[in-house]
């Protein structure tokens, strides 16, 4: 039985049966239906199976992969020309297969003396048009399954699938098999873009990083909009537990000193975090002392606490001492008690230095010039407040 079956031997396929299921279809069929005339079939189900191995398979189909194989026969099952009862060929190495006589004539040895060359089964014109409501099985969306498509995206392309062929007024044997082969088209495509942005964005990342270490070390003057970073900020509230008040209130006298100096430099957001430490630990120290409220006395002056807050916070000390004379007068006429006039006189001084050079903080409103009068937004009198309240009172650098 071997013997008769050589490679060389030419196949003959029906040009009508080509036009109709397409070529490679046509050659697959003519050969299967040559091997179920002289091999063993398998009764199962109501259905004679055809089951031959890759031995068989690459002897008379030498000329396709093993990828052609499994397309090929995928489309005759599509089709509804056979059922295919094996495992992808890529996986099994075998086809397992029966003709679906519901669609073709059986196969029967022809009388000639050559067994090889039988007729190819005659194929029912069975094409319609696409339903307007047309959806995909479930055999159909298990063949989808094995590509690793999402549902989503296949539910997606149905409406347009329908549409487009709805226009056209096309018929098809198989819409199942146009519809897969439209879906894996596109979902290449989508995966190609997906690809394409994720390179994109992977790109844009490295510029950006690549843009900010060039920032870093570029040596910039301090100018009058300058701010610190997002790092430095949390560093500063998060990490030392300062004041945001505070460290905001310190950002004027901080840009204001370095301003005049004229310097350049690249480690503005360094500097501004050790100014800031100093100047919290030095009023902390301060805020431990005075703990019972007082009147103000005539000679008051402010201790060397305050002058050295002041120097560290790059104010003119000559200015503060200026601001006292002043600063008593309004607080002996006010009558008020207060636990420290120090940290009051510290935040008399820092208003008029910041009002003086004409620097704001963001959201900036207008207030009276003096540091004793009450801003309008403000509530209750300043004995109603706190200790605390009074200490982190910022209204000065607003």
């Amino acid at each position: 039985m071997s013997s008769s079956l050589i490679p060389e031997r030419p196949l003959l396929i029906s040009p009508s049966l080509a036009a109709t299921i397409g070529l490679e279809e046509a050659c697959m069929l003519s050969i299967l239906g040559d091997m179920a005339t002289y091999l063993p079939l398998v009764p199962a189900n109501g259905r004679q199976w055809l089951d031959v191995d890759a031995s068989w398979i690459n002897r008379l189909m030498p000329f396709w992969a093993d990828q052609d194989i499994q397309r090929i026969s995928r489309s005759l099952k599509d089709k509804g020309i056979i059922l295919l009862a094996s495992a992808p060929y890529t996986e099994s190495q075998r086809l397992t297969l029966a003709f679906d006589e519901a669609d073709t004539q059986p196969f029967a040895p022809p009388p000639a003396i050559n067994p090889i060359a039988a007729p190819a089964p005659v194929i029912h014109a069975g094409a319609t048009l696409i339903s307007p409501n047309w959806q995909p099985d479930q055999e159909l969306l298990r063949q989808i399954a094995q590509y690793n498509i999402p549902l989503d995206f296949v539910r997606l392309q149905v409406p347009e699938f329908v549409t487009y062929w709805r226009e056209r007024g096309e018929t098809n044997h198989s819409w199942g098999a146009k519809f897969l082969k439209d879906l894996l088209h596109k979902w290449r495509s989508h995966e190609t873009q997906i690809a394409r942005q994720k390179r994109e964005e992977s790109e844009r990342q490295v510029r950006d990083r690549d843009t900010e270490f060039l920032n870093r070390d570029l040596e910039i003057a301090m100018h009058s909009q300058w701010r610190p970073s997002k790092d430095a900020l949390e560093v500063l509230v998060k990490h030392a537990s300062i004041s945001l008040a505070f460290v905001e209130d310190s950002i004027p006298e901080f840009v204001v000193y370095w301003q005049e100096r004229g310097d350049v430099g690249r480690t503005w957001n360094s500097k501004f975090i050790q100014h800031v430490k100093r100047q919290w630990n030095r009023y902390n120290s301060a805020l431990e002392h005075d703990t019972e409220p007082k009147r103000i006395p005539d000679n008051w002056q402010p201790s060397k606490d305050v002058y050295d807050v002041l120097k560290l916070a790059n104010i003119d000390l000559k200015f503060a001492q200026q601001q006292v004379a002043e600063f008593v007068l309004y607080w002996r006429d006010s009558n008020q008690l207060l636990a420290s006039w120090n940290t009051k006189f510290l935040q008399h001084v820092k208003f008029h230095w910041a009002k003086q050079h004409a620097l704001t903080t963001v959201n900036s409103q207008q207030v009276n010039t003096h540091a004793g009068q009450q801003l309008p937004h403000s509530a209750g009198r300043t004995r109603d407040s706190s200790l605390a309240q009074q200490l982190n009172d910022r209204s000065w650098a607003n």
